[in-house]
């Protein structure tokens, strides 16, 4: 009984020390500028996949169209499907623009800076997929999905392969 009241007093004590060098031992801090190791995506690629959530989203619309009008169970199951699909893939989109390019590919330019009307025409352009992108969520308009490519290949032309 003793010997096991020890190990589990030197297992506490042990854990005590190894939590109190942690804090106390200064280690350097990381440094980095990306959410993700750089390199190891491709934009080209991010781009292909936009446009298949629009894809997806012009096909919803179809289907939402279809479905409407139609009172019976599995068409009213069908178009709330269609509809959740739609804004899924909505949703990623506006994610990967923001979460990916805007805060990661995007870099800051100075006002009066040679590059900076190129950063605001790229800004315009992600922010032209958003809206898009949002519009999209907001409609059934197959219209809305057809804007919403257009969109993005105009951000597709920043991110050439």
């Amino acid at each position: 009984m003793r010997r096991k009241v020890m190990t589990g007093i030197t297992m506490v004590g042990l854990a005590t020390c190894i939590t109190a060098m942690v804090w106390f031992v200064q280690t350097p801090a990381a440094q980095a500028h990306c959410q993700v190791p750089c390199g190891i995506y491709d934009d080209g690629a991010r781009i292909v996949r936009l446009h298949e959530d629009a894809d997806t989203i012009a096909k919803a619309m179809t289907n939402i169209n279809e479905l409407s009008g139609k009172n019976d169970a599995q068409s009213l199951n069908q178009a709330i499907r269609w509809i959740n699909t739609k804004e899924m893939h909505g949703t990623h989109i506006i994610d990967v623009v923001s979460e990916y390019f805007l805060t990661q590919k995007v870099k800051p330019k100075a006002p009066g800076s040679p590059e900076y009307n190129a950063y605001l025409s790229s800004l315009a352009d992600h922010h032209a997929v958003m809206v898009a992108a949002m519009k999209a969520k907001q409609s059934a308009d197959p219209a809305r999905a057809s804007s919403l490519h257009s969109a993005i290949d105009a951000l597709g032309k920043h991110y050439k392969k």
